[in-house]
Parts: structure tokens; sequence; C-alpha cells
């Protein structure tokens, strides 16, 4: 068993009205934390956007603007205690999983700005150096994987042997980053022999790298029907996308 599986551990999703992490809002969030040996700990929030929850989006997670507007949060209040728990865990050196972190980490960040909050940067007074994510490491560990959509939370979880009932609730992706990133350090053992700080950096490497990548194929090789384009532009920081980068 590795000393990550031993190690204490949370994890959180969000579900929100779009993929803008800028202009985008949080509809629902879940954080849960892992002690070996005991049960998790899961803590979920339903929030009223304050503003309409696009179809698609809905379609998705499963929250209409009725159920968000009769049942959700007032955002500062939900938006401040998410912010808590994660500065918490951070502080307390735990590993914060998150599956494509930069997106929850951004969405979040930019939540809180808009309502007159402290960013967890802001509250934590360092660097969140124990923030993981598993499909930076997946595209790290596993180069090669073919198929449009592969690096998908569910195929994701299908390749590292991790089965669930539900999807696209926030409580069953964030535990489904967790299984993943379990799996991933007992898959790839040198995982282990990073330190936090030196995990985060490689994983700051890392995304810049792979962005850089899918960049370059966007721009010279995919199709119009892949999406390509000659003027391409992906964002390759990582855990914080900036305000005018494309994710």
């Amino acid at each position: 068993m590795t000393a990550f599986a031993t190690a204490r551990k949370a994890t959180w999703d969000t579900e929100t009205t779009g993929t803008n992490v800028h202009e985008d809002r949080i509809v629902t969030a879940a954080f849960i934390v892992r002690v070996p040996g005991g049960e998790d700990r899961t803590f979920s929030w339903l929030i009223n956007p304050g503003v309409p929850i696009p179809e698609e989006a809905a379609e998705i997670h499963g929250i209409y603007d009725a159920k968000a507007q009769a049942e959700g949060m007032e955002p500062k209040a939900a938006l401040n205690e998410i912010a808590s728990h994660l500065t918490t865990a951070l502080a307390h050196s735990m590993p914060l999983i998150a599956f494509n972190q930069s997106f929850d980490w951004s969405i979040l960040h930019y939540e809180l700005i808009r309502h007159g909050l402290p960013t967890i940067e802001e509250r934590l007074g360092k660097e969140p150096v124990t923030l993981v994510d598993p499909i930076v490491i997946d595209k790290q560990m596993d180069k090669y994987v073919k198929g449009s959509g592969a690096r998908k939370l569910k195929p994701t979880c299908g390749r590292y042997g991790v089965e669930l009932e539900d999807w696209h609730t926030a409580e069953a992706d964030a535990l489904a980053a967790l299984l993943i990133a379990e799996a991933q350090f007992e898959k790839y053992p040198r995982l282990n022999r990073y330190s936090p700080g030196e995990l985060f950096e490689a994983q700051q490497r890392w995304r810049a790298e792979q962005q850089a990548s899918l960049q370059t194929w966007f721009r010279t090789k995919a199709s119009k029907e892949q999406g390509g384009d000659p003027e391409m532009v992906l964002a390759g920081e990582w855990p914080l996308l900036p305000v005018k980068a494309v994710s």
C-alpha cells in the first residue's frame, strides 16, 4: 500500500452553469474527507446562482432553475463555506484532489472575488501545494490513450478500475476523482517519491506541456469537425486560469 493510500485526504467537485470559469456560476459542490480506516465525511451544497441555469447544463447535472431557486443557498454564504473547507484541508497539508482541478479551482476563485470574499490563496497565505489533479497525472503517466473523449471522467475511471453507479453529481464526481488518484499512486509508485511541493511544481510543468502539445494539434492537424483552428489558444496555467486565458 502506498503512502498516498494511507494519508488523510480530501476531494471536491463543482457543477456549474457552464464552462467559462470567469463568468459562469457554481450550482452544486461537494467536498469529501477520507480518513483511512474511517468513514468518508461528505459535505454538499446546492446554490441558487442568481442567474438562469442553461438547459444544456441542467440536463447534465439535473439542477433546474425551479429547484435552485426554491432550495438553493445564497451564493455568498455557500461559497464562503466551500472555501473554508478547502482552506482547512490545505492548511493541514492534506492532498486536495479534483479531476481537472484548474476548472473547479478557477471558477471558485472568480466566484469568491465576485461576491467580495477572500480567495483561498488569501485565506491560506501560501501556495496550495497539496493540490492533486488526476487528469494532469493521467496525461503524463499514460501519454498515448487513443479515442475521442477517452480522457473524460467516466472512461478514465474505466481505465483505472473505478466503478460508480452515479455520474455528474458533484458527490459522485468528487469520489471518482479520489478513487482515480488512489489508483494512480498505486499504479505509478514514483509519484510517492515527490514531496507535495515537487508534485505541485511537476503538475504545473506537465499541464503547460500538455496544453502546448494539444494547442499544436488543434492548429496543425485537427479537422474542422474536430475543432481545428490555426489560431487556437489553450491556457497552460495550473491551477488558476488567468482572466484572459481560454481553457
